[in-house]
């Protein structure tokens, strides 16, 4: 399991499409001296992330790293030999979020070779978590699986991650920066860090606005939408924070889209509209599901449909069952915060209600 996971996806246009070619091993150069290097990943959602590595005179800086499974090292020092680099060129990561597909394999490789590793300053509270002793894996969310009135699914979900013994320990170094917002200059090009929180409190994006790129993580997907309210130390209003985000990114200047899954895309300003409208949509059935008598964020996604395929909640998997319920959390409460429903507490469950 991964805390990485996208349980709705949303209209893309034809060309951001790609229909999984970007998921090719290789090394592709997008733009003068970047190239996109696509890892495998342990699961078969995903399948892979996006390595952006920006080549400079001096070495090479790398957007994400990648989970640190052996696969993955493999595709990677194969993706750097293609362009002519190994992993001693490398002098820098610049990382978009804490999830492990990005994070975990820059703060491996550093310890290997002493590159500096930078993480947006805002996964500092996330982070405390997942380092404290003895806490079980997504201890948070699992907890927060009962406030949204998912009990059943909750009690699943903490005995098969008490008993799996794949998965790791969760050790979760520290980056040698924390990134705020402003310009760095790193392979011969001025990047500027944006904060865009919304799928993790801590979320970047790094615009090279001279050269016309975003290298947007998981903020901007060309085909899926990324999962929210899914995180260790979870926003009052993630779907709010995501909403901003996506209008703060939407005000700058447009730039071709290089994202960390999916293929590269023409237009960021595109596909930040897409994704606004289809939040737009969502939170209309999420009211009108409150208004046919769902009161919890379980009970709401039961009447939703899921992926594009229109799956009932009860389709997916466990893992995704818990993405969509807490997605659907973040979206009654920005309903909440709009004034479209209110929000009370019975039993540490929260229950939501329109006006008829």
């Amino acid at each position: 399991m991964t805390q990485e996971g996208v349980t709705q996806e949303s209209t893309a246009t034809p060309e951001s499409t790609g229909r999984g070619q970007w998921t090719v091993a290789g090394a592709y150069e997008e733009a003068p001296g970047v190239h996109r290097v696509p890892l495998p990943l342990p699961n078969d959602g995903l399948r892979a992330v996006n390595v952006y590595v920006l080549v400079g005179a001096d070495g090479a800086t790398l957007i994400d790293a990648g989970w640190a499974i052996p696969e993955a090292r493999t595709a990677l020092v194969a993706g750097l030999e293609l362009i002519g680099l190994t992993l001693s060129d490398v002098r820098r990561f610049l990382v978009t979020h804490i999830h492990r597909d990005h994070y975990q394999q820059a703060v491996v490789l550093r310890d290997e070779f002493g590159m500096p590793v930078g993480l947006g300053a805002g996964e500092q509270a996330s982070l405390e978590l997942l380092r404290q002793p003895g806490r079980k894996p997504l201890q948070q969310q699992v907890h927060s699986l009962r406030v949204m009135g998912a009990t059943e699914l909750s009690d699943q979900l903490a005995a098969f991650l008490s008993s799996d013994r794949t998965i790791e320990d969760l050790e979760w170094p520290l980056p040698d920066e924390w990134l705020r917002p402003g310009s760095l200059e790193t392979a011969g090009r001025s990047l500027d860090v944006v904060e865009t929180p919304g799928h993790t409190r801590g979320h970047v994006v790094f615009h090279d606005v001279d050269a016309g790129l975003l290298f947007a993580g998981d903020h901007v997907l060309p085909t899926i939408t990324p999962s929210i309210g899914f995180e260790p130390a979870l926003s009052p209003n993630p779907l709010g924070d995501f909403l901003s985000s996506l209008a703060a990114v939407r005000a700058r200047p447009d730039a071709m889209l290089l994202a960390a899954h999916g293929p590269v895309a023409p237009s960021v300003h595109a596909r930040v509209d897409e994704l606004v409208a289809h939040h737009g949509r969502r939170l209309d059935e999420t009211e009108q599901a409150v208004s046919r008598g769902a009161t919890t964020a379980y009970e709401v996604a039961g009447q939703l449909k899921w992926t594009r395929r229109e799956r009932p909640l009860a389709d997916l998997d466990s893992f995704n069952q818990m993405l969509a319920i807490a997605e659907t959390g973040a979206h009654l409460d920005l309903l909440v915060a709009q004034g479209r429903a209110s929000v009370s507490e019975v039993d540490e469950v929260r229950h939501y209600s329109v006006s008829a």
